[in-house]
């Protein structure tokens, strides 16, 4: 049996130069980075590489990169943090319906402590619209948070747009851009952003790292207090190994982003395509153009996603039927009912991620597959009205 993993949007697996670049910290490189004799300093070094990579792929200053645990510790830093440091200016967030659980539930908690938070809705392509955020904002507004590519759709959010609206009423902008670093640019010094978030495993690294980028001259509260470690902003001895890979794959992305960005967009068409073309009652979830290029949610109708995602699975076809942070749950996916999808669709919506790692021998096996699999349940299917057909099949 075949084995296909298109659920990179959930997780992607690590590179072997990044394999090789943290094997040192593994073994001879063990040393306390805050400690200031030798082995410290020797693991100090690779971390400042690290962050060195990081600047150049984002253009930003490199004492403006944060490291933390994960992209959901760097989206609680970045709204709680700036909550914390400016609430007595005000008490009110912008956000959006279609974030990830990293935001929503971070307002959610700020809700309970006296913050008022509008989600702003989205269109029926899964697009937040820069006017909805400007009406959003009020006086005592101190923060817009507004994801740069959704995690589940692919829609590429206007955030240059958004962006500017915030900077032209004096609030803050954060963007969560966790999925859209390493598949499309993005340039710091060109956005009006003033926090960006990213995460290591997203980007062929390790797990257990993230990062915040914040503006030079913006004061943020921390959420882990302990010793000095990144300029007071996360205390806790750094996630060495982490970070270190994490460093080495924003560095062979800024080498190699381009090509590889184009042969995933290609496969990603190629399986779309056939796909629409074997399979009818197919709909696409979020834009045509205007996404990332690696990402297709597609909703079987008269199929529900769970036991797609079981007989997919079964056949060596690994997927998502939504975000990973809210796998188990049996309701239709948020985002989607924030687009104002049929909540029926919705139950049917699975999203494919590809990555470089794939191939037209993946993208056709796994056309084949899907093709066997919808006719077996929508034969199945009392709702169907081609069953007799699908049946005979």
């Amino acid at each position: 049996m075949r084995k296909v993993y298109f659920d990179h949007n959930a997780t992607t697996p690590v590179h072997p130069e990044v394999r090789r670049a943290v094997a040192p910290y593994l073994e001879e490189l063990f040393g306390n980075p805050s400690s200031i004799h030798w082995s410290g300093r020797e693991v100090r070094k690779g971390i400042e590489d690290a962050r060195g990579a990081v600047a150049a792929f984002f253009g930003c200053q490199p004492l403006e990169v944060v490291f933390t645990g994960s992209g959901t510790e760097s989206d609680n830093l970045a709204i709680k943090g700036i909550a914390m440091r400016r609430g007595n200016g005000g008490k009110h967030i912008v956000t959006s319906r279609v974030e990830h659980p990293a935001v929503l539930n971070s307002c959610r908690f700020l809700e309970k402590q006296g913050y008022r938070v509008t989600y702003a809705p989205v269109n029926r392509q899964g697009v937040v619209e820069p006017d909805a955020v400007r009406s959003a904002i009020t006086p005592d507004t101190i923060l817009v948070s507004i994801m740069y590519a959704n995690n589940e759709t692919g829609a590429i959010m206007p955030i240059r747009e958004i962006g500017g609206i915030a900077r032209e009423a004096g609030v803050l902008m954060h963007t969560d851009a966790v999925q859209a670093a390493g598949k499309i640019p993005i340039d710091w010094a060109a956005l009006p952003v003033d926090l960006l978030t990213f995460s290591a495993h997203k980007v062929n690294a390790l797990k257990g790292a993230g990062g915040l980028i914040v503006r030079k001259g913006i004061e943020i509260e921390a959420n882990v207090h302990g010793g000095h470690q990144e300029r007071g902003r996360r205390g806790g001895t750094e996630n060495v190994v982490g970070i270190v890979g994490m460093g080495k794959a924003f560095e062979l992305l800024r080498d190699h982003m381009a090509e590889e960005v184009e042969e995933t967009r290609r496969l990603r068409d190629r399986f779309e395509e056939r796909l629409f073309r074997r399979i009818p009652e197919l709909v696409r979830n979020g834009p045509l153009d205007g996404r990332l290029p690696n990402t297709v949610n597609i909703s079987f109708r008269y199929v529900e996603g769970e036991a797609m995602l079981l007989n997919l699975d079964m056949v060596g076809i690994a997927c998502s039927s939504g975000s990973a942070c809210t796998s188990g749950s049996l309701e239709p996916s948020p985002v989607l009912m924030a687009m104002g999808a049929d909540p029926i669709d919705a139950q049917g919506a699975l999203r494919f991620s590809l990555g470089q790692e794939n191939s037209e021998a993946d993208v056709d096996y796994a056309v084949d597959a899907i093709e066997v699999v919808v006719n077996k349940l929508r034969a199945l299917s009392p709702i169907y009205p081609g069953a007799r057909e699908a049946k005979a099949r």
